[in-house]
C-alpha cells in the first residue's frame, strides 16, 4: 500500500502527503480509498484541511456518491 511504502522510505505521513493521495484518487474516483485515507488521518491525528475535504468530495462525486460527498461537507463546515 502506497502510504506504507511512503512510511518504510522514510517520506513523512503528513497533511500534504496525504492530500497528494487524495488528490490522486479524486483524479480516477477512487472514493472508497480516498475515504479511507481520511480515516486513516483522523486515527493518526494528522489534520484534513480545506484541500483533503475538497479532493475527497471530489472523489465521491465522481464516484457518484453524493450523500458521502454531502456528509464531508458537512463535517467540514462542522470543524
Amino acid at each position: 500500500w502506497l502510504m506504507h511504502d511512503m512510511q518504510n522510505k522514510g517520506i513523512p505521513l503528513e497533511t500534504i502527503t496525504y492530500n497528494a493521495a487524495i488528490s490522486a484518487c479524486e483524479k480516477w474516483a477512487q472514493w472508497r480509498w480516498a475515504l479511507q485515507l481520511m480515516q486513516i488521518m483522523q486515527e493518526t491525528g494528522v489534520p484534513a484541511t480545506v484541500i483533503t475535504y475538497n479532493a475527497a468530495i471530489s472523489a465521491c462525486e465522481k464516484g457518484c456518491q453524493w450523500k458521502r460527498a454531502l456528509q464531508l461537507l458537512q463535517d467540514m463546515q462542522a470543524k
